[in-house]
């Protein structure tokens, strides 16, 4: 999340984001316990609403996502041609690979082997929920992933800012082809809403934001800014859960298996991914040091945006919106298990290479 490639990789992985999942499961229990004490105040909220879009819930994603673009710095961009390779492992798992693995993972799983054990009216839309998860490249959490298993940080920011630009023209057609594939119809005005919403309008003002501040101030200013948001955009994530699971309160109590049986397919498509991503980089005789961050970059996900997109496509209550928070829960011990997996098979990488 650095702004310069130099900075990009330094910060570890802080205590939130280890424990994210912990807050997530206590983010169920206490959304699920309000829905039920308060239904009058979550159904004022699930109606305030402007062109489709929960104005409650579109101001809890901004202060989420502004924040991690700040930090982006497209003028890295130009050092894509250093890392070409792993640059092109990468496009290829994040955009060709992993949002149709995931349609077929959650068609296979979701809408056939476990589809006796689930609603049947919110089928299409758990699918629907993972392909957006999917077709959304991580841009934040990335970074740490990458310092964990000293990736390099040149070719990690310039990744990361490529698939910012990328988004903005790829994932509206991309969603709208695999939710066409899997018979779940497009509200393709809303679609393009949400892209301009929760990816073009916020990619440009943090832009703005950030060359106002680091003209004035420099790039002390920058993180005195940062250090705000920080917290502002971590309890904004918490609020955001809290109110899903308060909407998904019934659902999940009369199923509470649901849940488990979302994560499989995400689970599986985690470690595939990351799998392809680490053998096409080992056949192309990428750098282990760009291979792991590139690995972790194909694997992980921009669940921010996935949550903003299902809710505006498909409401606070539904299975799209329940189906990207179960990708929030398992995100952070999954991908600290690929970071362990690509750290201990190092030896095998480069010796085989050798």
């Amino acid at each position: 999340m650095a702004t310069l490639a130099s900075e990009a990789q330094r910060p570890g992985i802080g205590t939130f984001e280890r424990y994210l999942s912990v807050w997530v499961a206590l983010c169920i229990v206490a959304g699920i316990g309000l829905g039920q004490l308060l239904p009058s105040a979550f159904a004022a909220i699930a109606a305030a609403e402007v062109a489709q879009v929960n104005l409650v819930v579109a101001g809890l994603i901004w202060l989420m996502i502004v924040p991690m673009l700040l930090k982006i710095d497209f003028a890295s961009l130009k050092s894509v041609r250093q890392h070409w390779k792993g640059v092109g492992v990468t496009l290829f798992v994040n955009w060709a690979v992993k949002p149709f693995s995931m349609a077929a993972l959650g068609t296979f799983f979701l809408g056939w082997l476990f589809a006796p054990l689930l609603p049947t009216g919110e089928i299409p839309s758990y699918i629907a929920g993972l392909i957006l998860l999917a077709a959304a490249p991580c841009t934040a959490m990335v970074f740490v992933w990458s310092n964990l298993c000293d990736g390099e940080p040149t070719y990690t920011l310039s990744q990361v800012a490529l698939n910012d630009v990328l988004m903005v023209f790829l994932f509206a057609p991309l969603v709208g082809l695999l939710l066409g594939v899997a018979s779940v119809t497009v509200p393709w005005d809303t679609l393009l809403l949400s892209v301009a919403l929760y990816i073009v309008v916020p990619v440009i003002a943090a832009q703005v934001v950030r060359q106002v501040l680091l003209a004035s101030g420099g790039q002390a200013a920058l993180d005195r800014l940062l250090a705000t948001l920080g917290p502002i955009s971590l309890v904004a994530l918490l609020a955001t859960l809290v109110l899903l699971f308060g909407f998904q309160g019934e659902q999940i109590l009369a199923q509470p298996a649901v849940i488990a049986l979302i994560a499989v397919p995400i689970l599986i498509q985690v470690y595939l991914n990351a799998g392809i991503a680490y053998w096409l980089s080992k056949r192309l005789g990428v750098a282990w040091c760009v291979a792991a961050p590139a690995a972790l970059i194909g694997a992980s996900n921009f669940f921010e945006l996935a949550v903003a997109a299902a809710i505006s496509l498909f409401g606070l209550k539904s299975g799209a919106a329940l189906a990207t928070v179960v990708g929030v829960l398992v995100e952070v011990p999954v991908m600290l298990s690929v970071v362990a997996i690509v750290k201990r098979t190092r030896g095998w990488y480069e010796g085989a290479s050798a």
